[in-house]
């Protein structure tokens, strides 16, 4: 997400990052690129009028009060004022209510209700420790009811079963009454959406909305439809009293308009980002952690938080005491970091949450990063036992068979062998080396033998801001 403008942007700021002093002619110009940057980025037009006068207005006050680095605190009004746009921090969901506390879920058909039903049940469940009800008022689709249940129990969450006969208040009141006979902390309500705003849709929403008075009313927009998003997201404003925003289909979405848009136009904070197709894919959403993003600036915080949610600690600790103990690393070790990698997003998303390592990331990307670490998961998982822990007795007929099972060629496991031999030699070096010697080898991790023919880490590790 966000790709298309990081690009335009850190263009743009690095002209004005080296100047002596801001003046009114080099904060026109570089707020004249800023400009066209948002607009190309699918951000709505009064956002970005009120963007530009608003930065505009702090730097020449900036100009008169301080000199110093004057181009950094140019980026740095630029940032506060992308987290200004977005809503100043995250804003989680208010579920102080006598349980069960109802959250309402709107939006258009397609947007995502009923993925993100079933992401932000399992984010109650998983982080919030909440015990989750959900249930379907979608009564012009069974195929949503059906999608539902079917997610609810991938999720391992209580569902409540419901059919096309039925009036979505009559659904919506049972499933309360039995999450209270259950006692279900939070009761989620996935609606009926339509291709198009229309009198129909927002008269049922409305009556459900009175019937069970919800704590929580989130609207969900699909982040791709640019800025179809602000007309949507003004209509279903007017109609119901929204408390936030889910953004879905966001890393999908390069150009990133519409989480700059919605919060502006609708006064209501985006709580949560939908990034991907699983259920364990919806983040909370943090304005600052964003405009840092797209910035260039990386997510480090983020980061953090996904490794110590996804990483297998058992397994991450059996490695650091083998390579302490000089152990030697073998390709099982290999296949579970790689796991490790896929469980945060894979290399890609890691690297573009890295400071300064957007370009790395998206270089990482073209080289199909990610199809090359699920082609050496395969080969690794076609090898018996003794071969994972004895790699250098592959011979020529053990080598056809691995690759047959794989479905791959002899080239590709001749690469795996030769990147595995590389780490294997930089975790010898480990045993009493400390982290130097490591990050020296680190290209030696990388497909395709390194980084350092895709635009690789520079020497030292990743650039200083």
């Amino acid at each position: 997400m966000f790709d298309n403008l990081t690009d335009r942007l850190s263009q743009t700021l690095r002209k004005v990052t080296g100047k002596a002093r801001l003046t009114d002619d080099n904060i026109k110009d570089t707020l004249r690129e800023v400009r066209k940057a948002l607009l190309e980025a699918d951000v709505a037009l009064p956002v970005v009028k009120a963007f530009v006068d608003q930065v505009r207005s702090k730097a020449l006050g900036q100009q008169i009060s301080k000199a110093l680095n004057p181009g950094q605190q140019f980026i740095k009004l630029v940032e506060q004022e992308l987290v200004s746009v977005m809503g100043e921090a995250n804003e989680g969901l208010n579920l102080a209510a006598k349980p069960p506390a109802v959250i309402l879920m709107a939006g258009l058909q397609g947007a995502g209700k009923t993925t993100s039903v079933a992401k932000l049940a399992r984010f109650l469940k998983e982080r919030e420790k909440k015990k989750v009800l959900v249930v379907s008022a979608d009564i012009y689709r069974p195929a949503a009811i059906q999608q539902l249940e079917t997610l609810a129990s991938e999720v391992g969450v209580e569902f409540f079963p419901s059919s096309a006969d039925q009036k979505p208040e009559v659904i919506a009141k049972g499933a309360i009454d039995q999450a209270k006979r259950q006692f279900a902390d939070v009761v989620i309500v996935d609606t009926a959406g339509r291709l198009h705003i229309d009198d129909a849709l927002m008269d049922e929403i409305q009556g459900l909305h009175k019937a069970i008075n919800p704590v929580e009313t989130l609207f969900v927009i699909d982040a791709m439809i640019g800025q179809d998003a602000v007309n949507t997201a003004k209509a279903f404003n007017d109609a119901l009293p929204l408390t936030g925003v889910i953004l879905t289909k966001a890393d999908g979405d390069a150009r990133g308009g519409a989480a700059l848009s919605v919060r502006h136009i609708t006064g209501k904070p985006i709580k949560f980002m939908g990034m991907g197709e699983k259920t364990d894919a919806l983040e909370a959403f943090h304005p600052d952690r964003i405009a840092s993003r797209i910035l260039g600036m990386g997510d480090v915080l983020s980061l953090i938080e996904d490794a110590e949610r996804k990483i297998d600690k058992v397994k991450a600790d059996r490695l650091v005491k083998k390579v302490k103990k000089g152990q030697r690393f073998d390709l099982e070790d290999l296949r579970d970091q790689l796991q490790q990698m896929q469980s945060m997003g894979g290399m890609t998303e890691m690297l573009d949450k890295l400071p300064g390592m957007g370009n790395v990331a998206q270089l990482a990307q073209q080289s199909n990063m990610t199809n090359q670490f699920k082609s050496m998961e395969a080969l690794i998982n076609s090898m018996t036992p003794d071969e994972r822990r004895n790699p250098d007795n592959l011979n020529g007929s053990r080598k056809r068979r691995i690759t047959q099972g794989s479905g791959t060629q002899i080239q590709d496991l001749n690469r795996l062998l030769k990147q595995y031999k590389q780490m294997a030699k930089m975790m010898k070096k480990m045993k009493g080396g400390g982290m130097n010697k490591m990050m020296r080898g680190l290209g030696g991790m990388m497909p395709g033998g390194g980084m350092g023919g895709a635009g690789g880490l520079p020497p030292g590790g990743p650039p200083r801001r």
